[in-house]
């Protein structure tokens, strides 16, 4: 990230977030693996994804994408109940996993960037489907494992330019009233 926050600290707020909630919430261990930047658009995918909005100075979007497989061991261990087929309440249980940690997330990187709000919660379940963030293409990415299982906790931020009197299309937007 330029200005704000660097990419290594982002990292560390993922890694510490992540396994924080799934060492507390869950009694799962994860062990993070080597973390990267994606900078395309990535390719069809299969299970399942949640998305959380970011807003404020920066804003951008924090993921989870697992497995339908691992997305059932979540819910199974979150809800203490088994589960053996993605329904309504396996994907809520992977949004709320998901709201823990980029809360978690976001709480460690306000200070350097500034009060940030986070929308609710988005999951998608499927096959062969592609997710991107409009204006921003560079997410880091720190890939998880938890007992052979990967999951990848994935965060884009960009500066806000609203932040600052920008507005697509408008000149001088101290000119403009209401």
């Amino acid at each position: 990230m330029s200005n704000g926050i660097s990419n290594e600290e982002l990292v560390q707020a993922i890694r510490s977030a992540t396994e924080n909630v799934f060492s507390t919430m869950l009694g799962l261990e994860v062990s993070a693996g080597e973390p990267f930047i994606e900078r395309t658009a990535p390719g069809p995918a299969e299970g399942v994804v949640s998305l959380i909005g970011l807003a404020g100075p920066w804003v951008g979007t924090g993921s989870i994408s697992c497995s339908a497989a691992f997305a059932l061991k979540i819910s199974s261990h979150l809800l203490m109940t088994e589960y053996q087929a993605v329904n309504e309440e396996v994907l809520d249980a992977v949004a709320e996993v998901t709201n823990m940690i980029i809360g978690n997330v976001k709480t460690a990187i306000e200070e350097q960037l500034g009060g940030l709000g986070l929308s609710i919660p988005t999951v998608i379940y499927g096959r062969n489907f592609t997710t991107r963030s409009v204006g921003n293409n560079e997410w880091v990415v720190v890939p998880f494992d938890c007992a052979g299982e990967r999951m990848d906790v994935q965060i884009c931020l960009a500066p806000n330019r609203g932040e600052s009197g920008w507005r697509p299309g408008v000149a001088n937007p101290q000119a403009v009233s209401a």
